[in-house]
């Protein structure tokens, strides 16, 4: 599991093209976080989370813009975890394996029900290359698009920053904080299985969303 932000010095990256995006990425998410972090810090955790998805990815193509979406995830917890950002809507975080079937629908299926009263992430204790195409094409049926979704690797600072961590196969991974509400979600993995079978995991998944949402922002559920 990773701890944020790390020395860049183990990252550094020497490709002239990759270090103009990364400065661009840094750049981007200065304003956003101004008084809270230094630039220097800000590219830290730009180039380690380059690093870490340029080390799985299959397909190398718009890299730079999903690390520094997944740099503003993991900063924005940071600043939670210091006191630096209060919270206006309570965070969820679902944690599996491979961060490629389950947690990745559970997520979807929460920020599209919950729209926007609720803020969601999810992970993998051993991350992917990529989400299942069973469980994007299932997605897909209910125009929610995960074309764009990677899994990512589970870290301290996400455990800590939600208000809840739900976990599916893999509770050991997850570190306990107190004051966390945990939930262990027991549900079929969609791995290797075709879109036929995906369907009624999703929908399982769905009902467990529904009630959730229902509990947090009783709501946004009606």
């Amino acid at each position: 599991m990773s701890r944020s932000p790390h020395n860049a010095e183990e990252y550094r990256l020497t490709d002239p093209h990759i270090t103009e995006l990364l400065d661009r990425a840094t750049a981007d998410l200065q304003p956003q976080f101004q008084g809270i972090f230094g630039p220097e810090t800000i590219r830290a955790v730009v180039e380690e989370t380059y690093a870490q998805l340029n080390a799985t990815a299959r397909v190398h193509t718009h890299l730079a813009t999903l690390a520094t979406r997944f740099a503003r995830e993991r900063l924005t917890s940071i600043a939670k975890n210091q006191g630096a950002l209060v919270p206006s809507t309570p965070e969820v975080l679902f944690v599996c394996v491979h961060n490629a079937g389950r947690s990745q629908m559970a997520a979807a299926l929460l920020h599209h029900h919950a729209q926007g009263t609720v803020a969601v992430r999810s992970a993998g204790s051993t991350p992917a290359d990529t989400v299942n195409p069973a469980v994007v094409e299932v997605m897909n049926e209910l125009g929610i698009d995960l074309s764009q979704e990677f899994p990512k690797k589970l870290s301290f600072d996400a455990v800590e920053a939600a208000d809840v961590v739900i976990t599916m196969g893999c509770g050991d991974a997850c570190p306990v904080f107190p004051g966390k509400r945990y939930l262990d979600w027991e549900l079929d993995d969609p791995a290797g299985k075709p879109v036929e079978e995906v369907r009624p995991i999703r929908e399982d998944i769905d009902r467990r969303v529904r009630d959730l949402l229902a509990e947090l922002v009783p709501e946004a559920a009606r």
